[in-house]
């Protein structure tokens, strides 16, 4: 018995060993020999041949003709602004025929007080005028006697220098008559508060019913509509701005105009060192979205220049600083910080020296970094409206 036993356990022990060594064998990685594709993957030192991280499309900057311009802040004001006040005094305002916003023309009715005080005014300086020409006469007649009779001796001298005396002070009566009736027709015109200009109303305080003081200011009026951007330029940029320069200005609200430099300041402000710039926008009528008193920005066109631009996808903002990526002649990727500058459509101006005959990375740039291996494709037409670019086939973790 106990021989079979160990034979049995030999036997057993022997086949482990078998299916040990068979395990090893299936799973040990066997030699690569010269000329089998394992030992092409290899370089002169052992290590794997690297993969590309990505596929990507590059281009060379472009000289491209871009707009100069000067940026500055500012204030937009009415061009001229009208204070329409009351010409009468202690006359009750019976109708008020505009509001705020309204355009007038010049010569337009307003407002309207009450008449019936400064015609009854008017009645009794006419009265007042029929009697002095009245007396006007008398003394006239009495005085062409006088002279008739004075060769006669009928009359003393100091007689007819009395008559002559009195028709004068009739005739001097006749004119003061004359212009106090002109004076109450100047007030019976004053009930009608008209426009001095064309223009729009920005201001009323005007009230139906109230009975206001002379000069009491009824309506401000923004003169032929016309707005102005009064922007505030530095000291030393001044001297690059004349007048009929181009400006676009950009409101708060994202409304943006074109106007053209009306004047420039003659002096500057000591506090801040900047000057006012004086800009004409259009009508406010037509640009709803620019209102006087907003604040504004824009920018002056100053003229045009040639500059290196690469497209915008080719920027890569990182750590606070724009980057691009610079094709190698190993097909790998160098990543460099440049200074960008002006805009125009998708374009981007580099004011940072490049490498001459430097390649970009465009397509893709955004999820490189410094030394990655790339595939580089030729550029394809821009895809149509709505379409997906296609996603990278492969990409690699930022650090």
């Amino acid at each position: 018995m106990k021989n079979i036993k160990r034979s049995t356990l030999a036997i057993a022990l022997l086949a482990l060993v078998i299916v040990i060594a068979a395990v090893v064998w299936l799973t040990r990685k066997p030699a690569s020999e010269p000329g089998t594709p394992a030992a092409a993957a290899k370089d002169k030192a052992g290590a794997p041949a690297a993969r590309p991280t990505l596929t990507v499309t590059v281009a060379k900057p472009e000289l491209t003709e871009l707009t100069q311009t000067l940026a500055a802040n500012g204030n937009v004001a009415a061009w001229q602004e009208a204070i329409v006040g009351s010409e009468s005094t202690g006359l009750r305002l019976a109708e008020v025929r505009v509001n705020v916003g309204d355009v007038v023309k010049k010569g337009q009715v307003l407002a309207v007080f009450s008449p019936e005080t400064v015609q009854a005014d008017i009645a009794q300086s006419r009265a007042s005028l029929a009697e002095a020409r009245a007396t006007a006469a008398d003394a006239a007649g009495n005085a062409a006697r006088a002279r008739t009779l004075q060769a006669t001796g009928a009359l003393s001298q100091q007689q007819i220098n009395q008559y002559q005396t009195a028709e004068q002070t009739a005739k001097a009566r006749v004119e003061a008559a004359e212009a106090v009736l002109a004076a109450q027709q100047v007030r019976g015109r004053n009930t009608q508060v008209l426009a001095p200009d064309d223009g729009v109303i920005s201001s009323r305080t005007a009230t139906v019913g109230s009975v206001v003081a002379s000069g009491t200011e009824l309506f401000r009026l923004i003169r032929q509509g016309r707005l102005e951007w009064r922007a505030e330029v530095t000291s030393a940029e001044l001297s690059r701005i004349a007048v009929d320069t181009t400006a676009f200005v950009v409101s708060a609200s994202g409304a943006q105009v074109r106007g053209k430099v009306r004047s420039i300041a003659p002096t500057v402000d000591p506090q801040t060192r900047a000057a006012l710039v004086y800009v004409d926008l259009p009508n406010v009528q037509q640009n709803t979205g620019i209102k006087a008193g907003m604040f504004a920005r824009g920018d002056f066109e100053l003229g045009h220049s040639s500059a290196p631009t690469v497209p915008q996808t080719s920027i890569v903002p990182r750590d606070g600083f724009n980057n691009v990526f610079m094709l190698l002649p190993d097909n790998r990727v160098a990543q460099l910080k440049v200074q960008t500058g002006r805009r125009v459509g998708e374009r981007v101006e580099i004011t940072s020296a490049l490498p001459e005959g430097a390649q970009i990375v465009v397509q893709g740039a955004g999820f490189l970094n410094d030394g990655d291996l790339v595939r580089v494709v030729a550029a394809t037409a821009p895809a149509a409206a709505g379409a997906q670019p296609a996603a990278p086939t492969e990409t690699k973790a930022r650090p």
